[in-house]
Protein backbone atom coordinates (compact mmCIF):
# COMPACT_ATOMS: atom_id res chain seq x y z
CA UNK A 1 0.00 0.00 0.00
CA UNK A 2 2.81 2.67 1.28
CA UNK A 3 4.43 1.66 -2.62
CA UNK A 4 1.41 2.10 -4.41
CA UNK A 5 0.85 5.17 -2.75
CA UNK A 6 4.26 6.50 -3.28
CA UNK A 7 3.71 5.48 -7.38
CA UNK A 8 0.49 7.43 -7.58
CA UNK A 9 1.78 10.60 -5.82
CA UNK A 10 4.98 10.69 -8.02
CA UNK A 11 2.86 9.94 -11.06
CA UNK A 12 0.47 13.36 -10.08
CA UNK A 13 3.31 15.88 -9.33
CA UNK A 14 4.90 14.57 -12.33
CA UNK A 15 1.76 14.70 -14.25
CA UNK A 16 1.78 18.23 -13.36
CA UNK A 17 4.11 20.03 -15.98
CA UNK A 18 6.27 22.95 -14.88
CA UNK A 19 5.72 25.62 -16.40
CA UNK A 20 8.85 27.56 -18.08
CA UNK A 21 9.34 31.22 -19.37
CA UNK A 22 10.90 31.73 -22.51
CA UNK A 23 10.18 35.42 -22.91
CA UNK A 24 8.08 38.41 -22.16
CA UNK A 25 5.38 40.00 -24.57
CA UNK A 26 6.13 43.28 -22.94
CA UNK A 27 6.81 44.68 -20.22
CA UNK A 28 3.10 45.72 -17.89
CA UNK A 29 3.30 49.70 -16.78
CA UNK A 30 1.17 48.22 -13.29
CA UNK A 31 3.92 45.28 -12.64
CA UNK A 32 6.37 45.18 -9.84
CA UNK A 33 10.16 44.59 -10.43
CA UNK A 34 11.70 42.25 -7.91
CA UNK A 35 15.44 41.59 -7.89
CA UNK A 36 17.39 38.58 -6.85
CA UNK A 37 20.59 37.85 -6.26
CA UNK A 38 22.10 34.40 -7.37
CA UNK A 39 24.74 31.95 -6.54
CA UNK A 40 24.93 28.61 -7.70
CA UNK A 41 26.61 25.67 -8.80
CA UNK A 42 24.78 24.19 -11.65
CA UNK A 43 26.30 24.52 -14.56
CA UNK A 44 25.13 27.21 -17.44
CA UNK A 45 22.97 27.37 -20.58
CA UNK A 46 21.04 24.14 -20.38
CA UNK A 47 17.21 23.79 -20.93
CA UNK A 48 16.76 27.33 -21.94
CA UNK A 49 17.72 28.78 -18.27
CA UNK A 50 20.62 30.64 -17.74
CA UNK A 51 21.91 28.11 -15.00
CA UNK A 52 20.23 24.31 -15.64
CA UNK A 53 20.56 20.83 -13.77
CA UNK A 54 23.76 19.74 -14.44
CA UNK A 55 26.58 20.03 -11.43
CA UNK A 56 29.11 22.49 -11.95
CA UNK A 57 32.92 22.36 -9.91
CA UNK A 58 32.43 26.30 -9.69
CA UNK A 59 30.43 29.11 -8.18
CA UNK A 60 28.24 31.30 -10.36
CA UNK A 61 26.85 34.50 -9.47
CA UNK A 62 24.16 36.73 -10.79
CA UNK A 63 21.57 38.83 -10.06
CA UNK A 64 18.55 38.59 -12.13
CA UNK A 65 14.72 40.56 -12.18
CA UNK A 66 11.34 39.35 -12.02
CA UNK A 67 7.98 40.78 -12.73
CA UNK A 68 5.31 40.06 -10.27
CA UNK A 69 1.94 40.71 -12.32
CA UNK A 70 -0.46 43.29 -11.37
CA UNK A 71 -3.23 40.59 -10.77
CA UNK A 72 -0.88 38.57 -7.95
CA UNK A 73 -2.39 36.88 -5.09
CA UNK A 74 -0.70 36.59 -1.95
CA UNK A 75 1.02 32.87 -1.79
CA UNK A 76 0.65 32.58 -5.40
CA UNK A 77 3.05 32.35 -8.19
CA UNK A 78 1.30 32.71 -11.38
CA UNK A 79 3.24 31.12 -14.01
CA UNK A 80 2.77 31.08 -18.16
CA UNK A 81 5.14 28.96 -20.42
CA UNK A 82 6.57 30.38 -23.44
CA UNK A 83 6.34 34.41 -24.20
CA UNK A 84 4.73 34.97 -21.15
CA UNK A 85 1.80 38.01 -20.69
CA UNK A 86 3.24 40.11 -17.66
CA UNK A 87 -0.08 41.64 -16.47
CA UNK A 88 -0.87 37.90 -15.65
CA UNK A 89 2.48 35.70 -15.02
CA UNK A 90 5.38 36.25 -13.28
CA UNK A 91 8.26 36.75 -15.80
CA UNK A 92 11.98 37.12 -16.49
CA UNK A 93 13.48 40.48 -17.40
CA UNK A 94 16.65 39.86 -17.69
CA UNK A 95 19.76 38.83 -15.92
CA UNK A 96 23.55 40.21 -15.18
CA UNK A 97 26.29 37.74 -14.47
CA UNK A 98 28.58 38.76 -11.77
CA UNK A 99 32.30 38.03 -11.94
CA UNK A 100 33.46 36.81 -8.15
CA UNK A 101 31.75 37.05 -4.52
CA UNK A 102 33.78 40.45 -4.10
CA UNK A 103 31.00 41.64 -6.98
CA UNK A 104 28.10 40.20 -5.76
CA UNK A 105 28.37 41.40 -2.24
CA UNK A 106 28.88 44.80 -3.50
CA UNK A 107 26.02 44.83 -5.45
CA UNK A 108 23.84 43.80 -2.68
CA UNK A 109 25.35 46.29 -0.48
CA UNK A 110 24.65 49.04 -3.35
CA UNK A 111 21.10 47.50 -3.59
CA UNK A 112 20.34 47.45 0.94
CA UNK A 113 17.64 50.00 1.09
CA UNK A 114 17.20 49.18 4.73
CA UNK A 115 20.36 48.34 6.36
CA UNK A 116 18.64 47.14 9.49
CA UNK A 117 16.93 44.20 7.67
CA UNK A 118 19.46 41.57 7.32
CA UNK A 119 20.97 39.61 4.23
CA UNK A 120 18.30 37.06 3.51
CA UNK A 121 19.99 33.62 1.73
CA UNK A 122 16.86 31.35 0.46
CA UNK A 123 18.57 27.72 0.05
CA UNK A 124 15.35 25.92 -2.19
CA UNK A 125 14.55 22.58 -1.37
CA UNK A 126 13.77 18.89 -3.66
CA UNK A 127 12.53 19.14 -7.48
CA UNK A 128 13.39 22.89 -8.68
CA UNK A 129 15.07 24.00 -11.45
CA UNK A 130 16.68 27.47 -11.13
CA UNK A 131 13.49 29.57 -12.74
CA UNK A 132 11.02 27.80 -9.84
CA UNK A 133 13.23 28.80 -6.96
CA UNK A 134 13.97 32.60 -8.57
CA UNK A 135 10.26 32.70 -9.33
CA UNK A 136 9.57 31.81 -5.75
CA UNK A 137 12.06 33.87 -3.92
CA UNK A 138 10.99 36.78 -5.86
CA UNK A 139 7.01 36.26 -4.77
CA UNK A 140 8.64 35.89 -0.58
CA UNK A 141 10.22 39.46 -1.27
CA UNK A 142 6.70 40.82 -2.53
CA UNK A 143 4.69 38.77 0.04
CA UNK A 144 6.28 39.69 2.84
CA UNK A 145 7.52 43.31 1.75
CA UNK A 146 10.97 42.75 2.24
CA UNK A 147 13.07 45.87 1.22
CA UNK A 148 15.85 44.48 0.54
CA UNK A 149 16.94 42.15 -2.38
CA UNK A 150 17.67 38.69 -1.37
CA UNK A 151 20.27 36.03 -2.27
CA UNK A 152 19.09 32.50 -3.21
CA UNK A 153 21.68 29.55 -3.24
CA UNK A 154 20.61 27.33 -6.14
CA UNK A 155 21.86 23.86 -5.44
CA UNK A 156 21.78 21.50 -8.55
CA UNK A 157 18.61 19.65 -8.26
CA UNK A 158 17.85 17.62 -10.79
CA UNK A 159 14.24 19.64 -10.93
CA UNK A 160 12.47 15.91 -11.57
CA UNK A 161 10.30 14.41 -9.16
CA UNK A 162 12.29 10.85 -9.84
CA UNK A 163 15.28 12.95 -9.11
CA UNK A 164 15.29 12.13 -5.58
CA UNK A 165 18.50 10.34 -5.18
CA UNK A 166 20.05 12.85 -7.44
CA UNK A 167 19.01 15.56 -4.91
CA UNK A 168 20.25 14.33 -1.75
CA UNK A 169 23.40 13.47 -3.30
CA UNK A 170 23.80 17.14 -4.75
CA UNK A 171 23.21 18.34 -1.38
CA UNK A 172 26.46 16.76 -0.48
CA UNK A 173 28.17 18.00 -3.78
CA UNK A 174 26.99 21.75 -2.56
CA UNK A 175 27.85 21.68 1.13
CA UNK A 176 31.09 23.06 1.12
CA UNK A 177 30.27 25.39 -1.45
CA UNK A 178 27.31 26.93 0.76
CA UNK A 179 30.09 26.62 3.93
CA UNK A 180 32.40 29.16 1.25
CA UNK A 181 29.83 31.42 0.67
CA UNK A 182 28.76 32.07 3.81
CA UNK A 183 32.24 32.87 4.72
CA UNK A 184 33.25 34.67 1.38
CA UNK A 185 29.94 36.57 2.25
CA UNK A 186 30.90 37.59 5.82
CA UNK A 187 34.94 38.40 4.93
CA UNK A 188 33.14 40.79 1.99
CA UNK A 189 31.35 42.74 4.95
CA UNK A 190 28.04 40.69 5.02
CA UNK A 191 27.53 40.99 9.23
CA UNK A 192 24.01 40.30 9.71
CA UNK A 193 22.73 36.82 7.73
CA UNK A 194 19.42 35.00 7.93
CA UNK A 195 19.34 31.97 6.78
CA UNK A 196 15.95 30.64 4.95
CA UNK A 197 16.20 26.69 4.03
CA UNK A 198 13.18 24.17 2.38
CA UNK A 199 12.45 20.99 2.33
CA UNK A 200 15.89 19.03 1.43
CA UNK A 201 17.96 22.08 1.66
CA UNK A 202 17.25 22.37 5.52
CA UNK A 203 19.45 19.13 5.22
CA UNK A 204 22.41 21.17 3.44
CA UNK A 205 22.49 24.18 5.49
CA UNK A 206 22.72 21.84 8.80
CA UNK A 207 25.33 20.14 6.66
CA UNK A 208 27.36 23.62 5.95
CA UNK A 209 27.00 24.71 9.16
CA UNK A 210 28.56 22.09 10.44
CA UNK A 211 31.66 21.99 8.25
CA UNK A 212 32.08 25.80 8.98
CA UNK A 213 32.12 24.49 12.95
CA UNK A 214 34.13 21.58 12.46
CA UNK A 215 36.89 23.64 10.29
CA UNK A 216 36.96 26.25 13.21
CA UNK A 217 35.33 28.84 11.23
CA UNK A 218 33.36 31.13 13.74
CA UNK A 219 33.32 34.40 12.22
CA UNK A 220 30.74 32.70 9.51
CA UNK A 221 28.93 31.36 12.06
CA UNK A 222 28.53 34.53 14.03
CA UNK A 223 27.38 36.61 11.54
CA UNK A 224 24.10 34.13 10.79
CA UNK A 225 21.47 36.04 13.02
CA UNK A 226 18.77 32.99 12.94
CA UNK A 227 18.16 30.25 10.73
CA UNK A 228 14.57 29.11 9.85
CA UNK A 229 13.53 25.59 8.11
CA UNK A 230 10.31 24.96 6.59
CA UNK A 231 8.94 21.47 6.31
CA UNK A 232 12.47 19.96 6.33
CA UNK A 233 13.33 16.90 4.50
CA UNK A 234 15.96 15.48 7.34
CA UNK A 235 15.95 12.53 9.76
CA UNK A 236 15.03 13.61 12.95
CA UNK A 237 18.42 11.44 14.48
CA UNK A 238 20.38 12.76 11.73
CA UNK A 239 19.34 16.44 12.59
CA UNK A 240 19.92 16.06 16.17
CA UNK A 241 23.26 14.59 15.59
CA UNK A 242 23.80 17.54 13.37
CA UNK A 243 22.84 19.88 15.70
CA UNK A 244 25.08 18.30 18.58
CA UNK A 245 27.75 18.85 16.41
CA UNK A 246 27.05 22.77 15.46
CA UNK A 247 27.19 23.46 19.27
CA UNK A 248 24.83 26.45 19.55
CA UNK A 249 23.00 26.96 16.58
CA UNK A 250 22.34 30.08 15.66
CA UNK A 251 19.23 31.95 17.24
CA UNK A 252 16.35 32.02 16.56
CA UNK A 253 16.58 28.70 15.22
CA UNK A 254 12.62 28.25 14.07
CA UNK A 255 11.19 24.95 12.23
CA UNK A 256 8.28 24.86 10.22
CA UNK A 257 6.12 22.18 10.40
CA UNK A 258 2.50 20.73 9.14
CA UNK A 259 1.09 17.22 9.22
CA UNK A 260 -0.54 18.09 5.83
CA UNK A 261 2.54 17.75 3.83
CA UNK A 262 2.25 15.36 1.57
CA UNK A 263 5.75 15.43 -0.52
CA UNK A 264 7.47 15.09 3.25
CA UNK A 265 5.36 11.95 3.26
CA UNK A 266 6.57 10.78 -0.18
CA UNK A 267 9.97 11.73 0.92
CA UNK A 268 10.03 9.60 4.11
CA UNK A 269 8.70 6.48 2.15
CA UNK A 270 11.63 6.79 -0.50
CA UNK A 271 13.85 7.20 2.35
CA UNK A 272 13.12 4.33 4.32
CA UNK A 273 11.47 5.98 7.25
CA UNK A 274 8.06 7.74 7.46
CA UNK A 275 8.81 10.31 9.80
CA UNK A 276 10.69 13.63 8.53
CA UNK A 277 11.78 16.37 10.57
CA UNK A 278 9.30 18.34 9.09
CA UNK A 279 6.55 15.94 10.06
CA UNK A 280 7.58 15.38 13.61
CA UNK A 281 4.39 15.25 15.87
CA UNK A 282 6.19 15.84 19.36
CA UNK A 283 8.26 18.94 19.86
CA UNK A 284 10.16 17.11 22.79
CA UNK A 285 12.31 15.47 19.78
CA UNK A 286 14.10 18.73 19.15
CA UNK A 287 14.46 19.43 23.28
CA UNK A 288 17.64 21.15 24.79
CA UNK A 289 19.16 21.99 21.30
CA UNK A 290 17.53 25.85 21.29
CA UNK A 291 15.13 25.05 18.37
CA UNK A 292 11.47 26.54 18.44
CA UNK A 293 8.94 24.37 15.71
CA UNK A 294 5.79 26.35 15.16
CA UNK A 295 2.70 23.69 12.95
CA UNK A 296 1.43 25.25 10.45
CA UNK A 297 -1.10 22.36 10.00
CA UNK A 298 -4.47 24.54 11.11
CA UNK A 299 -3.84 26.57 7.99
CA UNK A 300 -5.00 26.19 4.29
CA UNK A 301 -2.52 24.20 2.34
CA UNK A 302 -1.44 26.55 -0.55
CA UNK A 303 0.47 25.41 -3.86
CA UNK A 304 2.79 22.56 -3.76
CA UNK A 305 0.98 19.82 -2.20
CA UNK A 306 1.31 21.55 1.34
CA UNK A 307 5.18 21.36 1.18
CA UNK A 308 5.13 25.51 1.17
CA UNK A 309 2.94 26.42 3.91
CA UNK A 310 4.14 29.47 5.23
CA UNK A 311 5.15 31.35 2.00
CA UNK A 312 2.38 30.16 -0.29
CA UNK A 313 -0.84 30.11 2.31
CA UNK A 314 -2.22 33.72 2.33
CA UNK A 315 -3.29 32.68 5.68
CA UNK A 316 0.02 31.67 7.11
CA UNK A 317 1.68 34.89 5.54
CA UNK A 318 -0.63 37.09 7.13
CA UNK A 319 0.33 35.29 10.63
CA UNK A 320 3.90 35.77 9.93
CA UNK A 321 3.25 39.27 8.76
CA UNK A 322 1.75 39.98 12.42
CA UNK A 323 4.89 39.28 13.33
CA UNK A 324 6.30 42.67 12.67
CA UNK A 325 8.20 41.80 9.86
CA UNK A 326 7.60 38.36 9.43
CA UNK A 327 10.41 35.88 8.91
CA UNK A 328 12.97 38.17 9.76
CA UNK A 329 12.24 37.82 13.98
CA UNK A 330 14.47 38.07 16.82
CA UNK A 331 14.27 34.51 19.09
CA UNK A 332 12.32 36.35 21.99
CA UNK A 333 9.12 37.45 19.24
CA UNK A 334 9.48 33.77 17.76
CA UNK A 335 9.05 32.29 21.12
CA UNK A 336 5.61 33.99 22.34
CA UNK A 337 4.18 32.11 19.48
CA UNK A 338 3.05 28.61 18.61
CA UNK A 339 4.92 25.29 19.15
CA UNK A 340 3.70 22.20 17.84
CA UNK A 341 0.63 21.22 18.49
CA UNK A 342 -0.99 24.61 19.24
CA UNK A 343 -4.00 26.27 17.11
CA UNK A 344 -2.40 29.08 14.91
CA UNK A 345 -5.61 30.45 14.50
CA UNK A 346 -6.30 30.92 17.90
CA UNK A 347 -3.02 32.79 18.52
CA UNK A 348 -3.64 35.68 15.01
Amino acid sequence: MKRAYAVILILVITACARPQATGINAINPNATTESVFIATMRSQGQTGQIYGQKRSEQMHYAEAFVSVPPIHQIGRLERGTGVVNTAKHFAPLGHKQLPDIRALSSHIAASQANTQEPLLIFVHGYNNTLEDTVFRLAQIQHDFELQNPALLFSWPSAGDPRGYVYDRDSVLFARSDLARLLEGLQRSGQRRILVLAHSMGSHLVMEALRQLKLQGKTAPLSAIEGVVMMSPDIDPDVFRKQAREIGTLPQPFVIMTTQNDHVLNLAGLLSGRKERLGRIQNADEVAGLGVTVLDFSSFENGENFGHMVPVSSPEAIAFLRKLSGGISQSADAFSRYLKLGDSPKSAI
